[in-house]
């Protein structure tokens, strides 16, 4: 079957290991000095291991390849009954982790399908900064100034995202950084996307389109310590690269504990 796989460029590998605890399938070793996929049925595709090559070595391909295979995991010999089974029916584009990616369906570049709920607008709030300073003890108002906010479904070109920086986060940063919306979100507009559960070859490919042609003026992606978050900065890295941007690209890791861990200028 054809699928999305990592790809190890031995070129560029210089054996520091550092991707080998990041897989938690055991697809990758060291052998003779160079990271390996040692076999194609244990790789999920889904790129947890993308975000902490020093060297960015490894990249996701499409290519024949044996289907992912989670029973021959290390470990995982039965199947994960901790998932709801609803995300089986999960809708195009997006793919439970161990499963299949599902090619995005055309028109699913932003396009929100006719539901409502998922139509495009902007609500600047006036006088924000002085909401913030005048809630009542214990009160935090919304910086949220636009929606919808998950990357799968905001168009590339859509007004809100023009002349403005834009926090790219993980799904689980809003929850786990309690000072989210007036240390980070406060004055931009936000993409929230998951690197585990959604198809990140999917957001690769739209996030070069979005930094082409948005005119967003910078942008923070903001991801958790947890390995598959990683995926999201290759991600933006890629998409940066390719579509020749110019504007800064940051990093924010976030804690599990609710910390933040690093901040630093990616370009």
């Amino acid at each position: 079957m054809v699928r999305d796989i990592i790809r190890i460029d031995e070129e560029l590998c210089d054996g520091c290991g550092e991707c080998v605890p990041n897989c938690a399938e055991g697809a990758i070793q060291i052998i003779d000095g160079k990271a390996r996929l040692v076999a194609e049925n244990l790789c999920d595709g889904i790129g947890a291991c993308l975000g902490t090559c020093p060297r960015g070595a490894i990249t996701i391909e499409k290519r024949a390849a044996d289907p992912f295979d989670e029973s021959a995991v290390p470990g995982h010999g039965t199947p994960d009954t901790s998932r709801p089974q609803a995300l089986s029916a999960s809708p195009p584009g997006l793919a439970p982790a161990g499963g299949f990616r599902v090619a995005p369906a055309p028109g699913m570049m932003g396009h929100h399908g006719g539901c409502p709920g998922s139509a495009v607008r902007s609500f600047v709030p006036g006088g924000l900064q002085s909401e913030m300073e005048s809630a009542p003890s214990g009160e935090i108002p919304s910086t949220l100034t636009q929606w919808p906010v998950q990357l799968m479904l905001v168009p590339p070109t859509a007004p809100f995202l023009a002349g403005r920086e834009v926090l790219l986060a993980a799904d689980c940063c809003g929850f786990a950084y309690g000072d989210f919306h007036r240390r980070f979100l406060a004055g931009k507009a936000l993409l929230v996307a998951c690197p585990k559960l959604d198809n990140l070859a999917h957001y690769r490919q739209k996030l070069e389109i979005l930094f082409r042609q948005s005119g967003c003026t910078g942008v923070t992606v903001m991801i958790m310590e947890v390995p598959c978050c990683g995926g999201l900065k290759a991600a933006a890295l890629e998409a940066y690269q390719a579509a020749g941007a110019e504007f800064p690209l940051r990093e924010v890791v976030i804690g599990i504990r609710g910390d933040i861990l690093r901040q630093e200028d990616l370009a």
